[in-house]
Formats: structure tokens, sequence, C-alpha cells
């Protein structure tokens, strides 16, 4: 007699997995298949057990042979379950990485993104540091070229102003020497036509003292020959040549 096969319990299904918002179709047909093939052994275990109860019931070699096909079917069935259950594992596992690889990549970006904002800020804030030193430097610097200029501006003008006071006097002695020596040259030519022009009473008295009629002819034609100097005209008259001396 056959040996008669145990009832074996029917498989659970395995549950389906979490719908993502990003499912891979590799475990999408791998749940698929595993589903199929799932399905295949369970209806096929039915009937392995409704072989088996005719089996029993009757005990003929057509009723056993149908039964050890029924297992044999069912042993195919389940290395396929087994095989797809496999697969799916595997391609669990590798969308597993896939997943890590677009968590590690979406973690990046992100902490690119959060640095850059970092950098941007710590930028702005070393930008403002540099500026209110390289001002502060700046403006001390700017602050000795200026007390610099300043000394010097100031130096320029007492130069300026000590060269103006030593001109003006220098013009300030020209001017009283030229007016000093032109006082002199008025009054030596005023006391000069003073004593060159004779007086008139003098000049009718000479007059009265020639006798009447027409006068004596003058040998000498021409200019009348000039008066004689007197010794106060020639004396000033040789003061008077040359430059005049300068105030000391």
């Amino acid at each position: 007699m056959a040996r008669v096969a145990k009832k074996r319990k029917q498989a659970k299904r395995p549950a389906k997995a979490k719908a993502t918002a990003a499912v891979s179709p590799v475990v999408t047909k791998a749940e698929k298949s595993v589903e199929t093939a799932t399905k295949s052994l369970d209806a096929q275990m039915d009937r392995v057990a409704k072989a088996r109860e005719r089996a029993q019931k009757t005990g003929t070699a057509a009723a056993k042979k149908a039964l050890t096909n029924a297992n044999a079917k069912a042993k195919d069935l389940r290395a396929k379950v087994a095989s797809a259950k496999v697969e799916l594992a595997k391609a669990k596992a590798m969308d597993s990485v896939r997943q890590a690889e677009e968590a590690a990549k979406a973690k990046i970006s992100d902490m690119a993104e959060k640095l850059s904002d970092k950098a941007e800020k710590d930028l702005a804030a070393a930008v403002k540091a540099f500026e209110t030193r390289w001002r502060k430097t700046r403006a001390k610097a700017d602050a000795k070229k200026v007390k610099t200029a300043e000394k010097k501006a100031q130096a320029k003008v007492k130069a300026a102003a000590k060269k103006a006071a030593t001109k003006a006097k220098t013009l300030e002695k020209k001017a009283a020497a030229k007016a000093k020596a032109e006082a002199k040259k008025a009054a030596k030519k005023s006391a000069k036509k003073k004593a060159g022009r004779p007086k008139k009473a003098a000049a009718k008295k000479a007059a009265t003292k020639k006798s009447p009629g027409r006068p004596k002819k003058s040998a000498r034609r021409g200019r009348p020959p000039k008066a004689a100097k007197t010794k106060a005209t020639a004396k000033k008259t040789m003061a008077r040549r040359g430059r005049p001396p300068k105030k000391k």
C-alpha cells in the first residue's frame, strides 16, 4: 500500500509590502510571482487533499496513482514558491540598497544646502568683520596722512608769511629811500632856480641908469653869456652830482 502523504497545512500568504512613494518595479514583479506561485500551491494542496480522501475510501490503484501525481505536482509548486520568495528577498535587498543610496543622496544634498546657507551667513559675518577692521585701520592711516599734510601746509604757510614780511620790509625801505631821494632832488632844484633868476627891482635900476637913446650893440652876436655861478650854487651843484646816499 502506498504511503499516504500527511495533510499539510496551507501556507500563509505573505503580507503585501507597504506601498511606498518610490516602489521598485523589480520588487513589485517578484511579489506578483510569489503571489501567483502561492495561489497555485494552495489550489494544488486542495487537490492533494481530495485525492488522499478518495484513495483512502476506495483504495484502488488509480486513486493511489492520482494521489502520487498530486503530491509530485505539489512538490514542484512548493519549489517554485520557495524560488519566488528567494527572488523577492533578493529584490527587496537590492531595493533596500537603492533606497539607502537615495536616502544618503538626499541627506547629503540637504547637508550641502544647509552648509551653503551657513557658508553664506558666515561669509556675510566675515565680510562685515573684515570691513569693520579695514575701515578702522584705514581711518587711522588717513588721519595720520591728514596730520602730516597739515604740518606740511602749516610749515609752508609760515615760510610764505616770513618771506612776505621780509619782502614787505624791503619794499618799505626802498620806498622810503626813494621818497627821501626825490625830496632831496626837489629841494636842490628849487634852490637852484632861486639862485639863478635876477630880482625885478635890480633889473629896473639897471634900466634907469642906462642913457636914453638907442642901446649899444653888443660886440658878441647870438645868445647872451650866462651869468657866473655863485659859490653856493656851485657847492649845491657839486653836492647834487652822483647817486644820493642810501639810508642806513
